[in-house]
């Protein structure tokens, strides 16, 4: 781990977040406010304790169906996943645990439905469908993780 949180931290030297974002019960709480739900797509807002962060994209809602439609609005505990426990990302990222009736659901890189089969997708900006600079926020968000320990992540998901 060691050595991808110094590539992390490399590549991001000289960016600098907005503020520092301290959790007062030394949880990391992420909330996510899905706030336009449609029959192609579900966009959000991510919060990091209590402060706005970045951008959301996930499948439109199809109950919970694997593959095709979002996680269930919820309580979820998450935890930092490295490159070495997947086959097929290269970056540290987020595993949201205990879905309901779903396994290895991410917080990961991607713009478009397409980059997904039911993870969030993050990004620093939004179109309709699409969230841009998705690498940015991603480092960003692990950045911030790390830096307030990278344990104890709670993630709270509300429909608007």
């Amino acid at each position: 781990m060691l050595k991808c949180v110094k590539n992390l931290l490399k590549r991001l030297r000289g960016v600098k977040s907005t503020k520092p974002i301290i959790s007062e019960n030394n949880n990391i709480n992420l909330l996510l406010i899905r706030d336009t739900i449609n029959d192609v797509s579900t966009m959000g807002k991510l919060f990091l304790n209590g402060e706005e962060f970045c951008d959301t994209l996930e499948l439109p809602w199809k109950q919970n169906q694997r593959n095709i439609s979002c996680i269930p609005a919820g309580e979820y505990d998450a935890r930092l996943r490295l490159p070495r426990e997947s086959a097929t990302r290269e970056y540290i990222h987020l595993l949201i645990k205990d879905v309901p009736n779903r396994s290895y659901i991410l917080v990961h890189i991607g713009n478009t439905t397409s980059d997904t089969q039911g993870c969030i997708l993050v990004g620093q900006s939004r179109k309709q469908h699409f969230v841009g600079n998705s690498t940015l926020a991603m480092d960003l968000l692990i950045k911030e993780i790390l830096n307030l320990g990278g344990e104890n992540i709670k993630l709270i998901i509300k429909n608007k």
